[in-house]
Parts: structure tokens; sequence; C-alpha cells
């Protein structure tokens, strides 16, 4: 946190709205990212957010300075989506903005290789519906938000070790899904014998979640 927005931080401690709000400006956007990814719905990632917000600033005694304010933000905003996962008992995280998943498309303007692309993203989508909240969790802000093991763990109420061990056995989770997915596609249709259409189903590019997935067996 730079010096400018510690200073937000302490003058909306003491009851400064303004300051408030370019904390709100500040974060908005990073905290509708994560509600979006959790819930996966734009209008309900948007409620989410104000309410996380809202939740931020009548606590902000309870803050302590020593905390990075993000983290803490983040804590907010995660435990309030959790909520509303647990009330809908039905779990959906977005990939569609992922910049690692969106890397995969490259410059490559060839309709077959956007059609691949969209159809990984969807498996990729249906593969983490499968997993539980508290695994979830931990991989949406390890992957997408890009967060140490100790700042998830702050974000999460939980030891660093219990992060660790839930990412390790999302990715076990992940890729034994994967691989019965994989077990259960019916066979690729005969391609002509041209150069560009001689890849097997073996040589596909996996998503990149796929790999991390893959890579932890």
């Amino acid at each position: 946190m730079n010096e400018q927005e510690l200073t937000w931080v302490e003058e909306a401690r003491r009851g400064d709205r303004k300051a408030f709000s370019r904390l709100v400006e500040a974060y908005q956007r990073p905290v509708f990212n994560l509600t979006y990814r959790m819930l996966g719905n734009v209008e309900e990632a948007e409620d989410a957010a104000q309410e996380a917000f809202l939740r931020a600033y009548t606590r902000l005694g309870q803050y302590d300075p020593d905390q990075k304010f993000s983290t803490w933000l983040f804590s907010i905003a995660n435990h309030h989506c959790i909520d509303r996962l647990r009330k809908r008992r039905v779990t959906h995280v977005s990939i569609d903005d992922n910049p690692v998943l969106q890397n995969l498309e490259g410059d490559d303007p060839r309709p077959e290789r956007k059609a691949l692309d969209k159809e990984e993203r969807l498996e990729v989508q249906a593969m983490l519906e499968q997993l539980a909240p508290e695994y979830r969790t931990p991989l949406v802000l390890r992957y997408w938000e890009d967060m140490s093991y100790e700042e998830i763990a702050e974000t999460m109420d939980v030891t660093v070790a219990a992060i660790k061990s839930r990412l390790f056995r999302a990715r076990q989770q992940l890729a034994a899904i994967y691989q019965e997915r994989e077990a259960a596609a019916p066979p690729p249709p005969a391609q002509p014998a041209t150069a560009k259409a001689r890849r097997t189903a073996d040589e596909r590019p996996q998503p990149t979640m796929l790999r991390l997935a893959l890579a932890s067996w």
C-alpha cells in the first residue's frame, strides 16, 4: 500500500467519507474482478462488490493498520461471495477474462484455433464447477489474482499450510476430473492427411489451468 492509500485509510477511519471514496475508486475494479470470478454473473458481482465496500466502511474500526488494506478488503469480499454461493448452492467461476487463459489465443486468427480456444475455456469452466468453494477460492485467488500463499491465507482466515494443502488437493481433483473427461471423450473423427491436420488429441495444447493441475501429480 502506497503512502497516498495509507493516508486515505487513516482519514477514512476518522470518518472522512471522501477519503473512503478514493479507496473505492482505487479498489473497485480488483474487488469486482474477484466477485465476478467467484460468482460468474455481472449483476450479482456488482451487488457483491458494493456490499463488500459497505461492510468495509462499517468495519473500518476493526481494520488493523499492520495488515494490507487490499488483503483485508479481499477477505470481506471473499467471505460475502462464499455466503452467496452457499445460499444458492450453485457454484460458478468465470474464466473468460482470465489473462493467463486469454494468452492461449495469441495472434492466430484462424477460426479453428478460436473454436478450440472456446472449447478449452468451456472445458475448464465445467471442471471448476465441480470443485467445492473451499478449493475453488484459493485457485481463483492464486491463479486469477496472482496472490501469494500468505495473502490467500489472510483472506481466507486459515494458515499458509492449509492453503498449500487446499491448492494441492484442488489441483489433484482437477487432474482427476480432466483424466476422467478425457477417458470418456469419444475418439476424434478421421482427418485429411494434411500437414496441418495431423495433430493428434494428445498433441492438442492444454489450457494453462489443466497444465497446472496435471503438473501436481
